[in-house]
């Protein structure tokens, strides 16, 4: 009986010693320091594009042509390399249209600057925003 007491009030000490040790309202963490060097790398990666560039997800571009020929959009991207080299151009193909978009711009306004420019040359214009590649 002395025994089942002991045992009893042990476990009833030890008991009050671990829900005095914990404080209300707080969460110790304990982890390995290399774990936040592992999370940063993780978020590097998935920034980066299949080529090794990083890629924002919050960009524009202007598309200055769309249509159906292939030829057409390779010679609109020919004409517009030629008057600005510097601006980088991206053709896709969404069936049946082929586009040329151009820029890496990261906010709206500044597409909108470049379009104002553009409608020089370029009577159809639109803004979209996509995935860029920095500059």
């Amino acid at each position: 009986m002395h025994r089942k007491l002991a045992i009893g009030f042990f476990f009833s000490f030890f008991l009050i010693q671990v829900v005095s040790a914990q404080e209300k309202g707080k969460v110790l963490v304990i982890k390995d320091p290399q774990i936040d060097s592992l999370i940063a790398k993780r978020l590097e990666l998935s920034r980066m594009g299949s080529s090794g560039n990083t890629v924002t997800s919050l960009g524009f571009r202007v598309q200055i042509f769309s249509g159906l020929e292939r030829e057409q959009a390779y010679a609109e991207q020919t004409k517009f390399r030629a008057l600005y080299p510097t601006v980088r151009t991206y053709i896709s193909y969404t069936q049946p249209n082929y586009r040329v978009r151009v820029g890496d711009f990261r906010t709206k306004l500044e597409a909108q600057k470049f379009l104002t420019e553009l409608k020089k040359q370029y009577p159809s214009l639109f803004i979209f925003a996509e995935k860029i590649n920095p500059r």
